[in-house]
């Protein structure tokens, strides 16, 4: 049913074929008809950042950044949801077109730009949906707050949704916004990372409840790179690191209609570089902080190599846009394999 479908909505431009997708989606959900298009997949509960995942198959944010069908995508069997990335103030993004497929290589090239509603009318769709399952909350910054005030923008969308997210994203590693993957490196993401837990620290007193904080980053970083930026978020506190946003390379897609595009590319040409981004942060962390794997995952034995990597979840993105939601079973029945064969 699923290919059918995509045969249909690949006829259309990809933003199009995206925004129907998602109210179709959403409608699906409110009608409660949307666990009948895939067989569910099995319980495979993990527990990650203190928090229970009824299985370790997330959506990546990006396809629903404004909240829009959180309770539909939910129905198709992810363990868990991440929205956004959500911005202080609605913004537009960048000029159309911003999205490419590359069907030969499984991928897509992105220049979205932090398109998004604003981040008081994600909650808004948050409060709406009563959503009871795992709900992470990207945030970012909006395109006109110049870098060195970007801890401002993180702080207020922190704010905002504290209260609603089970965990919260901070991206610095998205390639279309200018200046953001700054925030990565030294003195910058020290300051970022600083200011989040402390004003994390008074929230959890507001609060009653402390919620986990994930840095998500890039796959362009050199292995010394990585592994700075990982001691630098486990010193700072943080509970997680994603690994990775889309990739500026262009490995795996030269000579493909549309490779030249400006923006991130995503999709199964940047599953190794994701992979071994995985592996760098677990040798240098040791365990000592989770990781959140997203990147070329086409295929459930591609989730199982990203958990032997060293990942305690994994997310999916383009795969989910080219496979469909079989491919969240896929994943779950790949992992329960591989722990099945570590006992």
């Amino acid at each position: 049913m699923y290919n059918l479908a995509r045969q249909l909505l690949f006829k259309l431009s990809p933003e199009t074929s995206h925004e129907l997708s998602l109210d179709l989606i959403g409608a699906g959900g409110r009608l409660g008809i949307n666990r009948l298009l895939s067989k569910a997949p099995a319980s495979l509960p993990v527990r990650v950042m203190g928090i229970d995942f009824p299985n370790p198959v997330g959506l990546a944010a990006g396809l629903d950044k404004n909240g829009e069908a959180i309770c539909g995508l939910s129905q198709l069997g992810f363990g868990f949801i991440e929205v956004g990335t959500v911005t202080p103030r609605p913004q537009p993004g960048n000029p159309k077109p911003r999205i490419f497929r590359l069907p030969e290589a499984e991928a897509i090239i992105n220049r979205m730009g932090f398109n998004n509603h604003g981040v008081d009318a994600l909650l808004a769709r948050v409060d709406a949906a009563r959503f009871k399952g795992v709900l992470g909350i990207n945030i970012g910054k909006n395109f006109d707050t110049p870098v060195e005030r970007a801890d401002e923008d993180y702080l207020l969308c922190l704010d905002k949704v504290y209260h609603h997210a089970s965990y919260v994203t901070v991206n610095v590693s998205s390639p279309n916004t200018p200046g953001l993957r700054s925030l990565q490196f030294g003195d910058s993401l020290k300051r970022l990372l600083d200011a989040l837990r402390l004003r994390r620290e008074d929230l959890e007193v507001e609060h009653g409840k402390r919620v986990p904080l994930a840095i998500k980053i890039a796959p362009d970083m050199t292995d010394e790179e990585t592994a700075l930026v990982a001691e630098t978020v486990f010193q700072a506190g943080m509970d997680a690191i994603i690994a990775t946003n889309t990739t500026l390379g262009r490995e795996g897609v030269a000579g493909l209609a549309h490779a030249d595009e400006a923006g991130g590319l995503s999709g199964a040409p940047v599953r190794e570089k994701s992979t071994h981004t995985v592996r760098v942060l677990a040798q240098t962390l040791g365990g000592r902080l989770p990781i959140i794997a997203v990147g070329g995952i086409t295929e459930g034995r591609h989730a199982a190599e990203k958990i032997a990597a060293g990942a305690s979840l994994v997310q999916l993105y383009s795969g989910f846009i080219y496979k469909g939601p079989a491919l969240i079973r896929e994943a779950v029945d790949a992992i329960a394999e591989l722990r099945s064969k570590a006992q």
